[in-house]
């Protein structure tokens, strides 16, 4: 079982345009709405996957019935709140661009996150073999709030998977007890304070994670591939070049192809480069099957030279 925690889900409408321009009149080529949360999706390409997976979210308001609605048969827990699911748009355009408007989401009261924390202790409980904290924090929720489900996860022998970004981030990374922490290249730069422009430099900021007690760190690069930085080792893969539709949701599909029980790290690394190619070539957040990836046509180099420059990447021979 594979647990996935989403504090501040989405329904996510996305249109489709040939270019956006603003200020004008665009004619929209197609729109679809379908469940978001970076958790969320996580546990939709799992469950596509056959990976046993329940999801965990507030729901609210109207947002929260259609959200609910959207979720199909995913195994899902949700927890009540008074506040309304938000919903996000996304602007794909013919050339891959994403343009994503945000909404902050509501506000949970305490009494709220803790149902939200109680609902996932006694999900714990049982022992998954991963649980997913994943996606950006709704107010009043605190900055702390991966903090306090690093300790559920500990005290139950959990491993937890952490995929957010900012002061929440940080905060769980300095309290250390994460056995995987998924940045993407501006989260991680973000995080460390400094531009990252080359493997060496990506791997030494993922190792101070590593020194403050963490585990390892998977950093998607978008169409660079990703890097697996481990206490000894490192690797870097990329897939094959395919036509970007939408970017929104592929670093959540790469977290669930790493998710995806392996042999070993390289495999798992394989599994995450592949959903996330998989994931950019399909329109909104679709989630791809397991027919839409190629596991075979991701490249793995153990040990990469750390003088490559991160945008030179995707053209390595």
């Amino acid at each position: 079982m594979i647990l996935t925690l989403t504090p501040n889900p989405s329904v996510d409408h996305t249109l489709e345009v040939d270019r956006l321009i603003r200020g004008e009149v665009l004619r929209v080529g197609s729109t679809r709405a379908q469940p978001g949360g970076k958790g969320v999706n996580v546990a939709r390409a799992l469950h596509l996957a056959g990976a046993d997976t329940r999801a965990i979210l507030p729901v609210g308001g109207g947002g929260g019935a259609e959200l609910t609605t959207l979720l199909g048969d995913l195994p899902r827990l949700t927890v009540p709140i008074e506040g309304e699911t938000r919903a996000n748009v996304a602007v794909t355009e013919t050339d891959g661009t994403t343009t994503k408007l945000n909404a902050p989401g509501p506000h949970l009261s305490p009494a709220e996150t803790d149902s939200l924390l109680a609902a996932l202790e006694d999900e714990l409980s049982e022992r998954p073999a991963w649980v997913v904290a994943s996606g950006s924090l709704p107010a009043g929720a605190g900055d702390d709030l991966y903090v306090r489900v690093a300790e559920l996860a500990a005290a139950h022998g959990v491993a937890l998977a952490l995929d957010t970004s900012g002061k929440p981030l940080e905060a769980a990374v300095n309290a250390g007890s994460v056995a995987l922490v998924k940045p993407n290249l501006e989260e991680l730069s973000e995080l460390s304070g400094r531009p990252l422009t080359d493997v060496g430099e990506v791997t030494a900021a993922a190792r101070e994670l590593i020194a403050l007690g963490n585990g390892s760190v998977l950093v998607t690069l978008g169409g660079h591939g990703a890097i697996l930085v481990g206490p000894e080792h490192v690797w870097w893969a990329r897939g094959p070049r395919v036509r970007t539709r939408s970017t929104v949701g592929a670093g959540d599909c790469a977290l669930a192809g790493f998710l995806i029980p392996a042999d070993s790290p390289v495999e798992r690394l394989r599994h995450a480069v592949a959903w996330g190619t998989a994931a950019v070539s399909l329109p909104g957040t679709t989630i791809p099957s397991p027919d839409d990836v190629n596991v075979d046509a991701v490249e793995v180099v153990p040990d990469p030279d750390p003088t490559w420059p991160i945008d030179s990447l995707v053209d390595r021979p």
